[in-house]
């Protein structure tokens, strides 16, 4: 298996404790810089963007019950300036950059090539910059952006309209990307259709709606839709950037992105979640046919998964505490997590949740790895979930890596 860490600077309320943020960045550098000394391969850090405090005095709050803020990373090109400036060997990946907001996929591609063509100023720099991007986790991220029905037909079918943005961003930022000079009536256009609604009963009220508004009484075999992003022939700066050390990965897991993706430009996947085994092995068995050539064969480690781990060898604790003293702290972080998400404690959901994490001492962990994972597989470590505690996770990566990561 090939080892990632994942690091998500949450600044959340934990044993009633929600640290300073400039702790929190502090926090995270030590762990970064820990990561590199130890041999991780790559450094993913998660991306949030408007306060979560905030969003909770506004109508339809997501998450009413959350206490403090879900991220403070905004912007992974500001800091992978800082990461590479101060390890030698850590790659950087985005978890994940959101194409919609801060001005859209146009302004997305020209700060990513801004950064790559300052990233490969030195010739011996090697380090790769892993650019996970997505449509954003929560809409009011998104809302302040223009990214909202903009009529009542786009309203009624905006379950499926959301989907289409992405589809939309992503093309216009993949073939900026590589260089294409393009406007908006080069974009490809998804009009509404009977097909592309889960309920025929929810195609008909779009219908509906867009007979009303445009005082027609026939039914329309497809309703087209202005694109989102409206512009003139363009080309964006820098034009020539070295792209040798970006690496795409697109955060969706819905097949029509991924292939989408990568009729472009090679676009890996990645996978964020608790997710069935079996859409697991779909994924890579659709890659392995879509993936684009200039990227070359399909592997497993294209699609890097989060892996919760709790792992205690403290030498003071015998085998068996420390394998209860890993378990307990699954727990808790766990019961955190699901009380700021939900408000509610559900002992079972969390029982399961606890089940699906790799805890223990480093015999167990290992264990477990082998058990849950494909030998091939690419793990993000997530040790710092729920926890504030910077020299106890700092310790849970030496001992990761020095009983079961240098195997």
């Amino acid at each position: 298996m090939q080892w990632d860490i994942f690091l998500s600077i949450c600044q959340t309320e934990v044993d009633g404790l929600i640290p300073s943020e400039s702790e929190m960045f502090k926090n995270f550098e030590d762990q970064v810089l820990l990561a590199d000394t130890l041999g991780f391969d790559t450094a993913w850090v998660a991306e949030s963007h408007l306060s979560c405090e905030i969003q909770k005095e506004n109508p339809g709050a997501v998450i009413p019950h959350f206490k403090g803020e879900i991220g403070l990373n905004t912007d992974i090109l500001q800091l992978a300036h800082r990461v590479f400036a101060r390890t030698k060997n850590l790659n950087l990946g985005s978890a994940i950059r959101n194409i919609l907001c801060n001005g859209g996929p146009i302004a997305h591609a020209e700060a990513v090539k801004t950064f790559l063509s300052l990233h490969s100023l030195n010739p011996e720099e090697k380090r790769f910059l892993y650019l996970g991007f997505a449509s954003g986790r929560f809409p009011f991220s998104n809302r302040p952006y223009g990214i909202i029905p903009r009529d009542e037909v786009e309203e009624t079918a905006w379950s499926v309209i959301k989907g289409d943005l992405f589809l939309e961003a992503t093309e216009i930022f993949l073939r900026l990307l590589r260089g294409e000079i393009l406007s908006s009536k080069d974009i490809s256009r998804r009009p509404l259709t009977l097909e592309r609604f889960r309920k025929k009963e929810d195609w008909q009220n779009v219908v509906k709606v867009w007979q009303k508004s445009t005082g027609s009484v026939s039914e329309p075999a497809e309703i087209p839709i202005t694109p989102r992003w409206t512009f003139e022939r363009l080309g964006i700066v820098p034009k020539n950037p070295n792209t040798d050390l970006l690496r795409l990965v697109i955060g969706a897991h819905d097949p029509a992105a991924q292939i989408l993706a990568n009729r472009y430009l090679p676009c890996r996947v990645f996978n964020l979640s608790i997710t069935p085994s079996e859409k697991i092995d779909e994924t890579h068995a659709l890659m392995a046919k879509h993936f684009h050539p200039e990227g070359g064969p399909w592997t497993r480690a294209h699609m890097p998964r989060t892996a919760l781990l709790f792992i205690n060898n403290d030498p003071s604790l015998s085998q068996k505490d420390r394998n209860a003293n890993a378990r307990a702290q699954a727990k808790r972080a766990l019961e955190n997590y699901w009380r700021a998400m939900e408000g509610t404690l559900d002992p079972q959901k969390i029982e399961n949740a606890v089940d699906n994490t790799v805890y223990g001492d480093p015999e167990n962990v290992e264990k477990k790895l082998k058990e849950k994972y494909h030998p091939d597989d690419r793990l993000m470590l997530w040790f710092d979930f729920n926890n504030h505690n910077n020299q106890e996770i700092q310790n849970s990566m030496r001992w990761f890596m020095e009983t079961v990561g240098r195997k």
